[in-house]
C-alpha cells in the first residue's frame, strides 16, 4: 500500500475516534450552577422517557424514535379497546336497567287493570286483540328502523363521515314520518271493519281508534333512537323509553279511573282509556327525543365540520339503502307479530265452539295479558344486547376489527344464557305461586304459563344471535329462520 494512502486512513480513524469521544462527553448532563434548571431537565427525561436527545446522531435518533413509537402505539391501542369495551358495556347496562324498570312499571299497570273491578281478563282480551293489530301496523311502519338507522349511521361514523351519517338521519326521518302517518290513518279509518269482521270483537273498535295516532309518533321516534344508537349514545334511547313507560303507567291508572266513573264501569270504554294512555305516552317519549336533539345540534354541527371520507349519495339511494336494511330486520318482527295476530283471529273463534263468548275472551286474556307479560320480562331485559350489538358490530366491521366482533358476540351470548336459564326453570316450577301472588283476583292460567316458559331460553338466544347477525350484515338469516320456525 502506498505510504500516502496509509497515512490518510490513519488520520480518518483518529478523526472518528475523536468525534466519538466528543459525543460521549456531550451526552453527560453538565454540572450547572442553576440547580433548578438541572432538576427541570431531569424531570422532563423522567416523565417522557421517549424524548429524543439533541446530542444523538441522526441514525441513533431514528432508532430511538422507532422504539418509542412501537412502545406507545400498543398502549394507545389497549386504551382505545378498553374505552370501546366500557362504552359497549355501559350502553348494555343502561338499556338493561331501563328495560327492567319499564317491565316493572308495565307490571304495575297490568296488575292494576287485571285486578280492577269491571276490567279483569275480559278487558285484557279486548286490549290484547287491539294491540296485536296495532303492533302489526307498527311493525310495518317502524320496527327494524332503529337497528337499520343505527347500523348505517355507525358505519359512517366509524370512518369519520359524520356528514353522511346526518344526511341518512334526515332522509330517514322524512321517509318514516310519511309511512307512520299512512299507518295511523289506516288504523283510524279501518277500526270498525277490523274489530267487527276480522277480530269479531266489536268492543275493540274504540281501542283501535285510540291507538291509531301512536303509530306516527313511534315511527319518527324510532328514527331518532336509531341515530342516537348509531352515534354510540344509547343512554338517550334508554331515557326516552323509560320516560314513555312512566307516563304510560301513570296515565293508564288516571285515565281508566276517570273513564270508569264517567261510563259507569264499562269494560269497553275502560279498555279504550287504557290504549289512549299508550298514545299519550308515545307522544311524551317523542317530546323528550326532540328536546334532546335540540341540545346536541351544535355538537352535531361541529362533527360535520370535521368530516372525512364523505361520499355523496342521492336521496333515492339512501332511501333504498335504509329500506333494504330495515325490511329484512322488520320481517323478523313481522313474522313474530303475525303469529300473535293469528292467535287473536283464531283463539277466540275456536274457543267459542266450546265456551261462551265471555269465557273464550277471558281465556285469550290469560294468554295475551298475564302469560305474555311474564314470559316477555326476561326477553325485554336481554333486548339490550340485541340493540347494542347492531351498531357495535357494524362499526367494528367497518374498521375490519374481527377480534372485537368475536369478543362482544361471545360475551353477549354468555350473559343471555345466564338470564334465560334461571327464568325458564323458575317460571316452569313456580307458575302457580307466581300467578297467585301477582294476580290474586284472577290467578288462572298455571298450565299455560308452564308451557310458555319453556320457550324463554331459546327465544333469548335467538334474540342475541339476531342482533349479532344484523350488525354483521347478514340481514335475511334471522327472517328466514323465523319463517321456517313459523311454518312448522
Amino acid at each position: 500500500m502506498p505510504r500516502g494512502k496509509h497515512m490518510a486512513n490513519s488520520r480518518e480513524k483518529k478523526r472518528k475516534k475523536s468525534q466519538t469521544r466528543e459525543v460521549r462527553e456531550i451526552r453527560k448532563i453538565p454540572r450547572t450552577q442553576n440547580r433548578r434548571e438541572t432538576r427541570e431537565t431531569s424531570q422532563t427525561h423522567e416523565t417522557n422517557p421517549y424524548t429524543i436527545s439533541p446530542y444523538l446522531s441522526q441514525e441513533e435518533s431514528e432508532i430511538r424514535d422507532k422504539q418509542s413509537k412501537n412502545k406507545v402505539q400498543p398502549t394507545r391501542k389497549r386504551k382505545k379497546e378498553k374505552s370501546n369495551k366500557q362504552g359497549f358495556l355501559q350502553g348494555v347496562l343502561t338499556l338493561m336497567f331501563s328495560q327492567v324498570l319499564i317491565k316493572l312499571l308495565g307490571m304495575i299497570y297490568t296488575l292494576y287493570l287485571t285486578n280492577r273491578e269491571g276490567f279483569g281478563d275480559k278487558g285484557n282480551g279486548i286490549v290484547s286483540s287491539s294491540y296485536q293489530i296495532y303492533a302489526m301496523l307498527l311493525t310495518i311502519s317502524s320496527i327494524g328502523v332503529p337497528n337499520a338507522i343505527s347500523k348505517l349511521v355507525s358505519e359512517r361514523v366509524a370512518v369519520g363521515d359524520h356528514k353522511g351519517a346526518y344526511r341518512i338521519f334526515k332522509i330517514a326521518f322524512a321517509t318514516f314520518a310519511v309511512i307512520g302517518l299512512v299507518g295511523s290513518l289506516m288504523l283510524f279509518f279501518g277500526a270498525g271493519v277490523i274489530a267487527k269482521q276480522w277480530l269479531q270483537i266489536p268492543d275493540a273498535e274504540m281501542t283501535l281508534v285510540a291507538l291509531s295516532p301512536a303509530i306516527f309518533f313511534v315511527a319518527i321516534s324510532s328514527v331518532m333512537r336509531g341515530y342516537c344508537n348509531g352515534r354510540q349514545n344509547i343512554k338517550a334511547t334508554a331515557r326516552s323509553q323509560t320516560l314513555e313507560q312512566v307516563f304510560k303507567t301513570a296515565l293508564t291508572i288516571i285515565v281508566v279511573e276517570i273513564v270508569a266513573i264517567i261510563s259507569n264501569v264499562s269494560t269497553e270504554w275502560m279498555a279504550a282509556g287504557a290504549t289512549l294512555a299508550t298514545t299519550l305516552a308515545t307522544f311524551a317519549g317523542f317530546g323528550y327525543l326532540y328536546f334532546y336533539y335540540q341540545t346536541i345540534r351544535r355538537e352535531i354541527a361541529a362533527e360535520i365540520k370535521t368530516t372525512v371520507n364523505y361520499k355523496y349519495e342521492r336521496v333515492k339511494t339512501i332511501i333504498k339503502k335504509v329500506l333494504m336494511v330495515s325490511i329484512p330486520i322488520a320481517l323478523t318482527a313481522i313474522m313474530s307479530s303475525l303469529n300473535k295476530n293469528i292467535d287473536s283471529f283464531t283463539v277466540v273463534r275456536s274457543l267459542k265452539e266450546f265456551l261462551t263468548e265471555d269465557q273464550a275472551l277471558a281465556q285469550y286474556g290469560i294468554l295475551g295479558g298475564k302469560v305474555d307479560m311474564l314470559t316477555s320480562l326476561p326477553l325485554s331485559i336481554n333486548v339490550a344486547f340485541a340493540t347494542a350489538l347492531v351498531p357495535a358490530i357494524s362499526a367494528a366491521k367497518a374498521k375490519r376489527d374481527k377480534k372485537t366482533i368475536r369478543k362482544k358476540t361471545s360475551f353477549s351470548l354468555m350473559v343471555s344464557m345466564l338470564i334465560g336459564l334461571p327464568c325458564t326453570v323458575g317460571m316452569c316450577i313456580f307458575a302457580g305461586p307466581i300467578l297467585a301472588l301477582l294476580f290474586p283476583n284472577a290467578s288462572a292460567g298455571e298450565a299455560v304459563l308452564q308451557i310458555s316458559s319453556l320457550t324463554i331460553i331459546f327465544t333469548i338466544l335467538d334474540q342475541t344471535i339476531n342482533g349479532a347477525l344484523q350488525g354483521y350484515g347478514k340481514l335475511m338469516i334471522p327472517a328466514v329462520s323465523l319463517g321456517c320456525r313459523s311454518n312448522r
